[in-house]
């Protein structure tokens, strides 16, 4: 019996645990992430972090040329493909002030053409009403020439 209950127990505290989860949290040092041995890498890096901070966070869309190749191709559903229709599609929020850094950034990965920025999310928590939970949102590019040419995300239509 007292074999059975502390089975009964160690599952109940296993369960617990493997549906605990911790938050997720930026990076507090983002320039770091920018950092590496291959020259090459780090532009690409440094592209996308600036693209992101400039164009996508702050919405000076305008900008975009400067980042994004004109056969520009984009893989979200909802966004059409081409450079333009990115700046059209844009174009329509607001302008804000510059940041030095990305709002949520927990990591910046290259290797080879691709950039993949990892960005914290705060969802609500659809089994407890009122509360949040944090989770991971990827989202991955390609470079060539020094400019962005293609992405990938977890766009859904609605």
């Amino acid at each position: 019996m007292m074999r059975a209950l502390l089975a009964v127990l160690t599952l109940v505290a296993l369960e617990t645990a493997a549906g605990a989860q911790l938050p997720v949290e930026a990076h507090r040092q983002q320039q770091q992430l920018l950092a590496g041995d291959e020259p090459t890498l780090v532009a690409n890096k440094k592209l996308v972090f600036d693209f992101w901070r400039i164009v996508l966070q702050a919405h000076h869309v305008d900008r975009a040329p400067e980042f994004l190749a004109e056969s520009y191709i984009q893989h979200n559903p909802t966004v059409a493909t081409g450079r333009a229709a990115f700046m059209e599609f844009f174009g329509q929020f607001p302008r804000e002030p510059v940041k030095e850094t990305i709002d949520d950034l927990v990591s910046l990965v290259a290797e080879r053409d691709l950039v993949v920025v990892a960005l914290r999310r705060e969802l609500p928590d659809l089994a407890r009403e009122g509360q949040t939970y944090t989770t991971t949102w990827f989202d991955m590019f390609r470079v060539a020439d020094g400019k962005i040419t293609e992405h990938w995300d977890y766009g859904t239509k609605e």
